[in-house]
């Protein structure tokens, strides 16, 4: 009997001894989830498809954001909600511990990165933003125009040129630069199609695209908001007596890369497709992306007997009724800009 209670108390002491070894190291690893990752900095981090407990463990140590341990993988196993892994990219910040970690790789909330396209860009300058766009599969570049056109839905004449809605837009990494330019096509197609059907009645367009291009005109020669409609109504108003447009930015459009940051009068004198000095009515496409001000300007010009207008040395423009107002306007301009 003397060596069966022996037994059992060696039992039931090592029995303990385990069960506190056993609590120990589940402290300890619990202890371990609370541990800040090594960064100072945030870090982009990206989880491939198909990424297990091991191979993620030893991304992690690679990049150096955790130490090489044990108490990784234990930490997986007794917290299995931890180990349901979601490939994707994700923005990890400093002073995030390592189940903090876990927790947004397994929500699966990949990071957002922005990109943005200001009013008054030109398709080309859309395309090196998102050439230059980080994280973003660029797809564009191997498709000729009539696919492009295919895969975003546009079904118009011509380019893309002016059908694109400038604003910043998020994305996850992978998206394509397909998917961005298609989701700006809808944004600016709703956009022109509620100002169409909402513009005012005596305006000289005979559709939707003739106010878009107009649109891009007035984003092109202000950016001042209260200016807008100003402007448009100056356009207006020559469309209406047949006067042509005579219009810079439709000229520097027209010049491509021959444009070196001046207009000369053997330019204007030169008969392209949009030289609306030597042109009647509006130019063949948009030139640039129209905000949505500039569309809202296009469908409601000011009610004006405005027929120029003139940069005043100050910033904005000065407006005339007539020739001979135009030309005291001028002449004021340019002696600001001598004494300048």
């Amino acid at each position: 009997m003397k060596l069966a209670k022996k037994i059992i108390l060696i039992t039931v002491a090592l029995t303990a001894i385990v069960a506190v070894a056993v609590y120990l190291q589940y402290q300890q690893v619990l202890n371990y989830a609370k541990t800040p990752i090594n960064l100072s900095q945030e870090k982009i981090f990206t989880v491939p498809a198909g990424t297990g407990r091991v191979a993620f463990e030893t991304l992690l140590v690679n990049e150096k954001i955790i130490e090489q341990g044990n108490e990784f993988q234990w930490l997986l196993k007794l917290r299995p909600e931890l180990a349901q892994l979601k490939a994707g990219t994700y923005r990890l910040q400093p002073g995030m511990d390592v189940e903090q970690l876990l927790r947004l790789v397994v929500s699966g909330k990949e990071a957002q990165f922005s990109i943005r396209f200001i009013e008054g860009n030109r398709l080309n300058d859309w395309s090196n933003i998102l050439r230059d766009a980080p994280y973003l599969a660029h797809k564009s570049a191997d498709m000729t125009p009539a696919e492009l056109n295919a895969q975003i839905g546009f079904s118009g004449e011509g380019s893309l040129e002016g059908w694109l809605y400038p604003d910043t837009y998020l994305y996850t990494a992978g998206t394509t630069d397909v998917e961005i330019l298609k989701r700006a096509y809808k944004r600016m197609q709703n956009s022109l199609d509620e100002q169409w059907k909402g513009r005012d009645r005596d305006l000289p367009y005979k559709n939707a695209y003739e106010m878009l291009i107009m649109a891009s005109i007035i984003e092109k020669e202000t950016g001042i908001e209260s200016e807008r409609s100003q402007v448009s109504s100056v356009f207006v108003n020559r469309l209406k007596r047949n006067m042509r447009l005579q219009t810079d930015p439709t000229v520097i459009y027209g010049l491509g890369d021959k444009y070196s940051g001046k207009i000369y009068r053997s330019d204007l004198d030169t008969h392209t497709a949009y030289n609306t000095y030597k042109i009647d009515g509006l130019p063949p496409t948009p030139i640039a992306m129209p905000s949505l001000a500039s569309l809202k300007a296009a469908a409601h010009p000011a009610k004006t007997e405005y027929l120029f207008f003139v940069a005043d040395g100050k910033g904005g423009h000065t407006f005339s009724r007539n020739l001979s107002e135009h030309n005291r306007a001028v002449k004021v301009y340019r002696q600001l800009e001598q004494q300048n």
